[in-house]
Formats: structure tokens, C-alpha cells, sequence
């Protein structure tokens, strides 16, 4: 291509509407040389009017190359019929939002400046090439990234689980530590499912982005090959106008001789001589067959001359016209091509990077979106955060592992080993046995030491312990009717947790329960239960109440009248049942009977407000059938003191709570206490 090929910018002009049905738009007719009579008669008798067609400034409507190569005939385009046309795969179509692969805003103006540059083709080629080459990285670093994730999951998930399984065959603690154990373990496999999903997701946009790339290779491919035969037609037909020039000229130069000598003169004489090798102006070059003495300088015979010149004059006029025709389908071509079929190579080339471009970029939002979901997953399972009603929605693995209670845990496995080797041999000295053996009482049970300034023995002060003491122990020594600590806390949970979502069902902070314990256990007296420390969280004063009832040496019901709780509960007959419970609270202690009384009228006070706090009578019986029965521990001589069934007799011990809070008024309440 030459330099005046492209006279006007490609956008300036363009055919008007029914170009179709009329004959092709003529361009420019490109400068030649100004001396040349024939051009000057092809300009001036046979060039259309309409070779220099009105300028307008208009963006062609997009249309696809075929369009464009249907306009042309096969005589202007020779060899162009089985052009591929742009036709492009939407390879992303269903990953970019409303199928959109180019920018509504597509750039026109970059578009209009590619056309004005003769370099416009082969820069989208190279830009298309860096462009895939990025796509591909990122393709890869996804690859590699869901690699890694998947190996991650896949190997903390099968931790978790074996470790699971282990622990579960193995002799381990157990107690609150086993159930903090396994749930953490439960909460590792969320963890790794989250990163599995993750690998997948990566795996995904991996195979998208080597696909789009794959497609954007290929639609480039054909791009480039189609525009480099455009380029090559259009050298072929200015090779074949210059060729068609050159026997214009030649011809023209012997017409000229042949009328100089038509008019007698001297070709030696004449100024038109055969072009000096210096290029001299001002002289006439008339071609090889004047320079060699062609055959029609043969013969200076009037007759001869005439034929002569009527044959060139004629062979003139045919190389005129097939001259000026293809000038005339170059330029249609040119103006074609520039005007048109380049503008769209350079569309498709431009939408070609657009694509490639907006889909690497839609890839790596989305990568850093997944990225962020799952780390902010596995933050909401480590700390779940609170529901609207400011209830804590699960348990996180921090306070799954804060809920350890080491010390109810071991007073667990005391019970159990006491249970379980009860009935072994003793190999150690008898603890029990008559006085007249020398045996003798065991000391008090709290430690004493020998005061040197009395010389006698005391009791070390532990200020008035509460927890794991006997019930009637606590009671003489404070000399109340109720242990002070039920009392105490009951008030606190009346005033502060009545309405409560869940009361006595959700457990406090481990850590909380354990403070308040210690300080009630220390100093019950000094401390202030309504203090926003505790009251915060009324579930860590029920937690502290449970607690002091399940650490009591002699469960409240009494193990000696366990079975006989168990047998009445067992009573189908609601009224039978109701009368045989009633019978065996009467048979309780008098510490146990009035602790039981102040305490179910507690609970009644708690259920009347079932509808705000959740808490129905069943709930209440799930929640504090084991904790008022206990765990039976059997005696020293192998006998079970009370039952023996454990679990068993959970629903029965559930069932007589139910059964004594729901006629708490017939059992314990007086009819002038009621008035």
C-alpha cells in the first residue's frame, strides 16, 4: 500500500444508504503525473462525476465483514469468495452479568484513531497477545491456588474426622472436655468444606478464563488472516493499474511518433529523444519501441502511416479504457477497504481485547470476592455472631473450649470410678469397721491444724464454704430455713430474669460461672448479685445455682428415696401418679422438703411467664430431672445406694419434676398459706 492510497480519513465519507442497488462509490482518483495527456483525457471524457463523492462525518453501523465483502462483485475483489467472516464465539457470555462482553461505552474515538493509523491492525494484534498472555497467568495462579485450597480441606477434614474417631476409641477425659472436643472437631470440617468449595470455584474460573483465551486466539487468527488478504487484493490491483498505466504510456509514445512523422518531421532533429540517463527536464520519453527503431518507423509511405496510426490509435484507446477501469475498481476498492472493511477488522480486533480484558478482570473481582466470603465464613464459625434478638446462634470455638469445667469433670470420674470399682477387693487397710477392732470415726471432714498459741486444734477459715457441702450442714451453720445461696440467687433471677429467652436452659461463660462461684464460695455475704457484671448475663447466675445443686453430696431427692421417685413417676394415672409423688416429697428430710419447696415455687414463677421466656413446664423437668436426683454412687460394701439403671431412668426423674411442678399448690402450698 502507498502513502495516497488512504487520501481521506476512514470515518469521513461513507455510500449513501442504497449503495447496494446502485453502482459502487468511486473514490478520490489518486494524483498522477500532471504532464500525462491521457490521463488527462481519462480525467476529463471517461472518469465518472461521481469519483469524488460529498464528505460526511458518520460512524458506520456495526455490521459484520461479510456484509461488507457482499457489497463488492467478484471482479473487484477476485479471489476473496471464501473469506471466513468475523464471526465471534461469546465465550464469556454467561459469566459476565446481562451477557454483555464489550462495554456499552465502547470507544469510539480510539476506534477513529486506529483507522488513521497505518500501524492499527498489527498494534491489536500485539495488545491481543499481551492480553491473552495475562489471561493465561491468571488461569494458572487459579489452577495452582484451587490445588493448594483443595489439598487443605481435603487434608483437614480427614484430621478432624480421624482425630474424632481416635478420641472415640481411646480412654479420654470425658464430661464437658469431650463435648468441647468433638464439637471443635466439627467446627474444623465446616472449615474444611468452606475451602473445599473454594477449589472448586477456582477450578471453575480457571477452565473459563483458558477457554476464553483459547477462543480469543482463535478469533484473532482469522481476523489477521482475513485482513492480510484484503491487503493482498488490494496490492494486486494496483499492481495490475501501474502494469496498465505502463502500456498506456508505451502506447501513447508511439502515437506520438507516428504523428511527428505523420507532419514530416526529422526524428533526429525532433527535441523528443529517448530519456537521458541524467533525467534531463523538459524531454519526452517515448519508450523501448522508439529507442530500439521499432518496425513502425519501416517505410515513410503516407498510406502506410495512416494504418499505422489508426492501429495505435485504437490500441491507445483500448489501453485507455482498461486503464481507466482499473483505476477506477482500485480506488473502489481502496475506499472500500479503508472506509469500511478496515474500520471493521479494526472493531472486531478492538472487541477482541475488550472481551479478553473485561473477562480476566470480572475473574479476578470474583476471585477476590470468593476470597473475602470465605474468609469472613470461617470467621463467622469460629465467633458467630449474635441474632437480632442479641441471642448468642451457636457456639464458637472459643467458648465450645472456655465451657471445660475441669473441676465438675473430675467430680464426674470420681462418681464413675467409685461406681465402677466398687465392687473390687479392697487391697489397701478397711476404712469402716466395729470400734471394738480399734476402729474409730473419721475426723471432721474439713482439715484441722494445731493453733501453737492454744495448743489445741480449729478449723482453718474458708469463709462459710457452700459448694459441696451437706445440705443440712449449711443450713444449721447459718442457722437458716433455706440455704442462703438458693435464696440469693433465686431473688436475683426473679428480678432480673423472669422474661429471659431460654432461663435456666442456656449455660453462662465458663469463665464468668467459675468467678461468681469462687467469690460465693469465698465470701457469699460481700457479694452483690445485681451488680451489671452478673446481671448482664443472668445465665451465669442460673449456671452457678445448677451448678451448687448438682455438687451437693446428697442429691436433693435423696438417693435412699430415689427408686421410690421413679416407681410413683412410672404411674400412668395422672391422679395415682400425682398422689404417690406427693407421698414421697413428704418422706424428704426437712432440710431437703423446705430447699425442695422454696425452690419449686421458684420454678412455678418462672413458668407462669412461659410465653415471653420459652420455658414450659417440660423444659424445666428436661433441665433439672438429673440435676435434683444425681448420679447414685454405691456404697463401700458394693450395694448401690439408690438406683442403678443411669440413664434409664432419665424420662422418670423429667416426668416427677413435671409432675410436682405442675401441682406445686396441692403439694406444698397450704390452704391458708393459698388464701
Amino acid at each position: 500500500m502507498t502513502e495516497e492510497a488512504h487520501t481521506t480519513p476512514a470515518w469521513d465519507s461513507h455510500p449513501p444508504d442504497n449503495a447496494d442497488s446502485q453502482s459502487p462509490p468511486q473514490p478520490h482518483v489518486r494524483a498522477l503525473s500532471p504532464t500525462s495527456p491521457t490521463v488527462q483525457l481519462v480525467e476529463s471524457s471517461s472518469t465518472p462525476a461521481a469519483l469524488s463523492p460529498p464528505h460526511r462525518a458518520y460512524s458506520p453501523p456495526p455490521r459484520s465483514s461479510s456484509d461488507s465483502i457482499g457489497r463488492l462483485s467478484d471482479s473487484r475483489w477476485p479471489g476473496l469468495d471464501s473469506l471466513p467472516t468475523l464471526e465471534r464465539k461469546d465465550t464469556f457470555t454467561s459469566s459476565i452479568p446481562n451477557g454483555d462482553l464489550v462495554e456499552p461505552s465502547f470507544d469510539e474515538n480510539a476506534l477513529r484513531a486506529l483507522c488513521e493509523l497505518d500501524c492499527g491492525v498489527p498494534l491489536l494484534l500485539d495488545r491481543i497477545k499481551q492480553s491473552m498472555v495475562s489471561c493465561r497467568e491468571v488461569s494458572v495462579f487459579f489452577k495452582k491456588r484451587a490445588v493448594l485450597e483443595e489439598e487443605y480441606g481435603k487434608s483437614l477434614q480427614k484430621l478432624s474426622r480421624t482425630t474424632s474417631e481416635v478420641y472415640a476409641m481411646n480412654d479420654g477425659k470425658a464430661g464437658s472436655f469431650v463435648n468441647a472436643w468433638q464439637t471443635s472437631m466439627k467446627t474444623h470440617e465446616v472449615m474444611a468444606e468452606n475451602r473445599i468449595r473454594f477449589a472448586h470455584r477456582l477450578n471453575e474460573m480457571s477452565e473459563e478464563l483458558a477457554q476464553l483465551a483459547k477462543e480469543v486466539d482463535k478469533n484473532r487468527k482469522q481476523t489477521k488472516e482475513l485482513a492480510t488478504r484484503y491487503e493482498r487484493a488490494l496490492q494486486d490491483s494496483e499492481m495490475i493499474m501501474e502494469k496498465s498505466k505502463a502500456r498506456l504510456d508505451m502506447n501513447s509514445e508511439e502515437l506520438e511518433r507516428v504523428l511527428l512523422q505523420k507532419e514530416g518531421e526529422s526524428y533526429k532533429d525532433n527535441a523528443v529523444q529517448t530519456k537521458p540517463p541524467s533525467g534531463a527536464p523538459g524531454k519526452r520519453v517515448l519508450g523501448k519501441a522508439v529507442a530500439k527503431g521499432g518496425l513502425l518507423l519501416k517505410g515513410k509511405n503516407p498510406g502506410n502511416i495512416l494504418r499505422q496510426e489508426d492501429d495505435i490509435r485504437l490500441r491507445v484507446s483500448n489501453a485507455s479504457d482498461t486503464y481507466r477501469k482499473a483505476l477506477i475498481d482500485t480506488q473502489t476498492m481502496r475506499q472500500e477497504y479503508f472506509n469500511f472493511q478496515l474500520p471493521r477488522i479494526l472493531r472486531s480486533l478492538k472487541e477482541c481485547t475488550d472481551e479478553i480484558d473485561l473477562g480476566t478482570q470480572y475473574h479476578l473481582t470474583r476471585y477476590a470476592f470468593l476470597f473475602e466470603s470465605i474468609v469472613l465464613s470461617d470467621g463467622s464459625t469460629l465467633v458467630p455472631p449474635p441474632t437480632e434478638e442479641g441471642l448468642p446462634s451457636g457456639a464458637g470455638l472459643k467458648s465450645t473450649l472456655e465451657s471445660i469445667d475441669n473441676r465438675a469433670d473430675f467430680k464426674l470420674y470420681m462418681q464413675n470410678y467409685a461406681y465402677a470399682r466398687g465392687s473390687a477387693p479392697l487391697r489397701g487397710p478397711r476404712r469402716d469397721g466395729p470400734a471394738e477392732e480399734g476402729f474409730v470415726r473419721p475426723l471432721y471432714p474439713f482439715t484441722r491444724l494445731v493453733s501453737p498459741q492454744s495448743g489445741g486444734l480449729h478449723m482453718p477459715d474458708r469463709g462459710r464454704p457452700t459448694f459441696g457441702v451437706d445440705l443440712a450442714e449449711q443450713m444449721a451453720r447459718d442457722n437458716a430455713d433455706v440455704p442462703s445461696i438458693l435464696e440469693k440467687c433465686c431473688a436475683t433471677i426473679e428480678r432480673h430474669g423472669l422474661r429471659s429467652q431460654g432461663i435456666y436452659r442456656l449455660s453462662g461463660m465458663a469463665r464468668k460461672v467459675n468467678t461468681l462461684k469462687e467469690r460465693l464460695d469465698k465470701d457469699m455475704d460481700n457479694v452483690n448479685l445485681d451488680a451489671e457484671e452478673w446481671i448482664s448475663d443472668i445465665n451465669t447466675v442460673t449456671s452457678v445455682l445448677k451448678m451448687w445443686l448438682r455438687e451437693l453430696p446428697e442429691p436433693l431427692m435423696t438417693s435412699q428415696l430415689h427408686q421410690g421417685f421413679v416407681d410413683a413417676a412410672k404411674i400412668e394415672n395422672d391422679r395415682l401418679r400425682h398422689i404417690r409423688l406427693h407421698e414421697r416429697v413428704n418422706d424428704l428430710p426437712d432440710p431437703n422438703y423446705a430447699t425442695l419447696k422454696f425452690f419449686m415455687g421458684h420454678l412455678h414463677k418462672i413458668v407462669q411467664y412461659e410465653a415471653e421466656n420459652s420455658m414450659s413446664i417440660q423444659n424445666i423437668g428436661i433441665v433439672f430431672g438429673p440435676t435434683l436426683f444425681g448420679q447414685q454412687v454405691p456404697t463401700a460394701n458394693g450395694a448401690a445406694s439408690g438406683h442403678a439403671n443411669g440413664m434409664a431412668d432419665t424420662p422418670h426423674q423429667n416426668k416427677a419434676i413435671e409432675t410436682i411442678l405442675e401441682h406445686y399448690t396441692d403439694i406444698f402450698v397450704d390452704e391458708g398459706e393459698a388464701s
